[in-house]
């Protein structure tokens, strides 16, 4: 019997994998740092270190295909941390003072270069291409409800809930434009804790 072959290399549909998601996340770094209108594609193929014809095979639609790609992206990874601090935190109040705080660290440890990873585009890009936005408001749908999910099941009727959980994400969202213009977390830090507050106090009464 022959013994198993080893590649010594990635297959070439594993590298063309990684490119993509190469290109994906420095697309996203950099809309995020300064928006997506600021950022030049030569940019993008830079920092994700891949030649010009990887980027218009993954994204024949060019930048604005790259664009939704980067925004679904930056939703997951905001969705998945509040995930993340509802399992960990078991309550609603926690999970909010918790993602606050994950907010805040992404804050500092950028020197306030980067938020939210998709308000900078949502501010710039509210009557932008249809599908960009499309895919912005479902990366902040899909927030609201996992957060909405959690207070239902806590107790809350849906109408109150979703209200509460749109209150949370609004309310942090605008922290973190205060917080970038003070170069502090503490906006974002202390709306975490109120909107906590605010929540254990909801689910006491």
């Amino acid at each position: 019997m022959s013994s198993p072959k080893h590649p010594s290399a990635a297959s070439p549909a594993r590298k063309r994998g990684a490119s993509r998601t190469r290109l994906i996340s420095a697309a996203a770094q950099l809309f995020q740092e300064q928006g997506f209108a600021a950022t030049g594609l030569s940019e993008v193929l830079d920092r994700a270190q891949t030649p010009k014809g990887s980027l218009y095979h993954h994204f024949p639609g060019g930048k604005a295909e790259l664009g939704v790609a980067a925004m679904e992206s930056a939703g997951q990874v905001l969705h998945q941390t509040l995930t993340a601090r509802q399992e960990s935190q078991g309550s609603s109040a926690g999970a909010i003072r918790a993602f606050g705080q994950d907010l805040a660290g992404w804050l500092e440890g950028s020197d306030y270069t980067r938020g939210c990873p998709i308000a900078t585009v949502a501010l710039e890009q509210a009557n932008g291409a249809p599908e960009l936005v499309a895919a912005i408001r479902s990366a902040f749908d899909r927030v609201i409800k996992g957060l909405a999910d959690q207070l239902v099941a806590e107790g809350q009727t849906p109408e109150r809930a979703h209200q509460l959980a749109t209150l949370c994400l609004s309310t942090l969202e605008g922290a973190l434009i205060l917080a970038r213009s003070q170069h502090s977390s503490d906006p974002v830090r202390m709306a975490g804790e109120e909107l906590a507050r605010l929540i254990s106090s909801e689910a006491s009464a």
